[in-house]
């Protein structure tokens, strides 16, 4: 598969997505516009204090984080692939009165269309199985990172990837063996939703992630693992504690999210 026809066939689908995203209470966008900050305790424990300070959101979808690190006194820039998703970014933006600036690209070609360097580099859940090749990735990261900047990123655990949608039984390779090619019908933010869409996507181990930051010059700070998610986006879940969310047959017996701080030497 040309890296042309993944990045297209992810375009597609992720543009498919905006419109029942906005709808959907997975995304609470009334509630956001009022004021609502769309960040969680994990990514916040991380981020401390960032007034005043740049942050590059990697992959933002409609920005919903983007703009709520803006409200905490960030400069902030948002990048995603979906053209929509950015359109949307910026009326949201618009309508919550800051400044957030938001950028439609890929992640591997956005050290050609932008020229600055941040403070932190930001990415948040369900990102990275989309991108083929961490290395590249990685290096996209050190590039935009000033001297002494910190990589901020919370995803879900490669755990969780290797099982079928009702977690029954292990479905794929917890490496990144091959692209995953299928068709899904709805979105983890609302099942039923009326679009088919094909993706392409790749499972990435934990030693693919720290090692390509290190091969980077990326020296880890921090590593955490959770045995909760902060979202119901995966099938028959259910909410132990308020805004926790576990698989009843695991428990807690297995990560559902790791989190890191890795900073440019």
């Amino acid at each position: 598969m040309s890296m042309e026809n993944y990045l297209e066939i992810n375009k597609n689908s992720w543009n498919a997505k905006v419109e029942p995203h906005l709808k959907s209470d997975f995304y609470f966008v009334d509630e956001f516009l009022k004021g609502r900050s769309s960040l969680n305790s994990i990514e916040l424990d991380l981020l401390g204090d960032i007034k005043d300070k740049s942050i590059l959101h990697l992959q933002c979808h409609f920005g919903q984080d983007s703009i709520s690190l803006s409200r905490m006194g960030a400069k902030v820039t948002g990048i995603d692939l979906s053209d929509k998703a950015i359109e949307t970014g910026k009326d949201l933006a618009g309508q919550c009165g800051t400044d957030t600036e938001f950028i439609c690209s890929d992640v591997y070609d956005l050290p050609n269309i932008l020229d600055r360097k941040f403070n932190f580099v930001y990415t948040s859940y369900g990102t990275i199985g989309w991108l083929p090749d961490l290395e590249k990735w990685a290096g996209v990261i050190h590039h935009f990172l000033k001297p002494g900047g910190k990589f901020i990123m919370a995803e879900f655990h490669p755990v969780v990837w290797m099982f079928d949608d009702d977690f029954t039984k292990v479905a794929y390779n917890y490496f990144n063996e091959k692209p995953i090619v299928e068709t899904h019908e709805g979105t983890y933010a609302d099942p039923s939703a009326p679009i088919v869409q094909q993706y392409v996507m790749w499972n990435h181990s934990l030693a693919d992630v720290l090692n390509n930051l290190i091969k980077k010059e990326m020296r880890l700070e921090t590593f955490q693992e959770f045995d909760w998610s902060p979202y119901p986006c995966f099938r028959h879940v259910n909410e132990f504690e308020k805004g926790k969310w576990r698989i009843p047959q695991f428990g807690n017996k297995i990560p559902l999210v790791y989190a890191l701080i890795a900073q440019k030497k």
